[in-house]
């Protein structure tokens, strides 16, 4: 039976699960907490700063080497129901040496959150870091938010928040009906009013920050199609955007873009910072 666009529910699995369709994902994955464990022994930063209340409610703070610098905070991704922000430090390397410094926020996971109070958390978290802008040393008016796969969702629910100054999503889930009629919602448990609620394509502010919506050309057509889509909808309301697939990228090579000091994405980050 048909479920969405045409696919049953097994088709629909299919076309969501990221990590079967990258055959290397197991060593990619291990490759990449290697490299996130050398940066975090070699860096100094401050880590777990508790935004809230919850145990998962927390961020690690990579400072920029010049006061007043401009702040990246990122969201891991996972399906909203696996990783935390310790395996997304070797991110920090392209925006630091770009100027930058950086945040990696966590949050709790489905089952133990429901997707509304994921969304708080990460809002939360933006609030916590303007607030806290001055004794982190950095500009305040310049904080940038950006995340991949879920924490690309994530940064789109934040593109209307007031002290975000962009936003670059990556690989996002924009529409989350396929992802209530999937695999991912054995956890996420979400209702059809859940879904349509926190679904960024259904709800276009009418002010927002300028966005870059990046995903690798090389990803699952469904991933392709909702990072186009989205973008589609913010130009057609007159929206900051700029739609920028990326050529022989899949769903994890598609990071290495943010990671290198010259990659598309950390390069796409400066020219939002000099808008």
């Amino acid at each position: 039976m048909a479920l969405y666009r045409g696919m049953d529910r097994a088709a629909l699995d299919a076309a969501y699960n990221n990590r079967a369709a990258v055959r290397d994902y197991p060593a990619i994955s291990a490759q990449r907490q290697k490299r996130s464990d050398e940066v975090r022994a070699a860096r100094r930063f401050r880590a777990d700063l508790a935004y809230g209340a919850g145990a998962r409610e927390r961020l690690d703070f990579f400072s920029a080497a010049a006061a007043g610098a401009p702040l990246l905070a990122f969201i891991h991704g996972g399906y909203w129901q696996s990783n935390d922000k310790d395996a997304s430090s070797f991110l920090v390397e392209g925006p630091l040496a770009r100027g930058f410094a950086v945040a990696l926020i966590e949050y709790t996971l489905a089952p133990h959150a429901s997707i509304d109070q994921i969304v708080a958390e990460v809002r939360r978290a933006t609030d916590w870091l303007a607030a806290h802008a001055a004794e982190l040393g950095v500009n305040r008016e310049r904080l940038y938010v950006s995340g991949h796969s879920a924490g690309g969702h994530l940064s789109a629910t934040l593109l209307d928040h007031p002290a975000v100054a962009g936003v670059v999503a990556i690989s996002g889930l924009f529409d989350l009906e396929p992802i209530r009629l999937c695999y991912l919602n054995d956890k996420l448990a979400l209702t059809p009013e859940s879904a349509s609620r926190n679904s960024p394509l259904l709800h276009i502010p009418q002010r927002a920050a300028p966005c870059v919506v990046t995903v690798g050309a090389a990803e699952l057509p469904e991933l392709v199609r909702q990072s186009s889509q989205y973008a589609a909808a913010l130009a057609e309301r007159r929206l900051p955007v700029r739609h920028l697939p990326l050529a022989a990228h899949d769903h994890f090579s598609v990071l290495e873009e943010l990671a290198k000091p010259e990659g598309a994405l950390c390069t796409a980050l400066v020219e939002l910072d000099k808008r």
